[in-house]
């Protein structure tokens, strides 16, 4: 039998990049797996190539989760759907290569609203569906960037990834005793089509030039999560897995 048979997943920010990877690696270890992205044609067709491509695939959920009421909607239709929820991944957010000079105080809401309010948002909810159940994973994709700072402005990026933690630790005090783990994954420099977006090229060859086992891949990421998920990880909470191929070492 697979690790994670019988298990339903929901993964938000499902339609690319890292989610994409976290939602595939899932699948494929057995969990039925519902795809959350930001309503719109584009983000459509491209989690529907997920769920094509996804053995176990649970559909593709389209909600914008910064907003309460939407966040509402999403997870009142996985759970009506499915009848529970077993692991919950806080992928969705977005980045912005500004630095304290350039950042506007709108930008700053913008990102701490998409990577950080959204995992309150998504968290609360899957609390209340997990908590009668007394059973469930929680898992943030925060960055090597909450901990090591980022290198190129970003201010506001790494802000929001840091405050990931603080949030998971105090989570997971609150989840224990309820039988729920949240953990926290960390990647470093993965290579994915936000990567390229942000930095470009040349960048990103600089930046993997600094990494001792070069780029990660979106699959490096979505196995790290699967292991929080499944039986190896039952004993885990309020932890902080790096997945940055020696980028940063604690």
């Amino acid at each position: 039998m697979k690790p994670l048979a019988g298990k339903i997943a929901l993964v938000t920010g499902a339609a690319r990049g890292i989610g994409r990877g976290i939602a595939l690696v899932l699948a494929e270890q057995g969990a039925t797996v519902a795809l959350n992205d930001l309503p719109g044609d584009d983000h459509r067709i491209a989690a529907a190539e997920v769920v094509a491509s996804t053995v176990g695939a649970g559909g593709f959920f389209a909600a914008d989760v910064t907003d309460e009421t939407q966040v509402a909607g999403l997870f009142a239709a996985v759970h009506a759907r499915y009848g529970h929820l077993d692991i919950l991944v806080n992928n969705a957010g977005t980045s912005q290569p500004k630095d304290i000079f350039t950042a506007s105080l709108d930008d700053w809401n913008r990102i701490m609203t998409t990577n950080l309010t959204s995992c309150f948002l998504c968290s609360k909810a899957a609390m209340e569906i997990m908590a009668p159940q007394k059973s469930g994973r929680i898992v943030n994709i925060s960055s090597v960037v909450a901990e090591q700072g980022a290198l190129y402005g970003h201010v506001h990026y790494a802000a929001s990834k840091s405050g990931m933690l603080g949030f998971t630790k105090t989570l997971a005090r609150t989840a224990a005793p309820l039988g729920i783990t949240a953990n926290t994954v960390a990647p470093g420099i993965i290579d994915t089509e936000l990567l390229q977006n942000t930095h470009g090229t040349t960048t990103t060859a600089s930046l993997a030039q600094n990494v001792p086992l070069g780029l990660g891949t979106v699959r490096d990421v979505g196995l790290a999560v699967a292991f929080l998920c499944g039986e190896g990880g039952r004993y885990i909470t309020g932890s902080t897995l790096d997945i940055n191929g020696g980028l940063y070492l604690r």
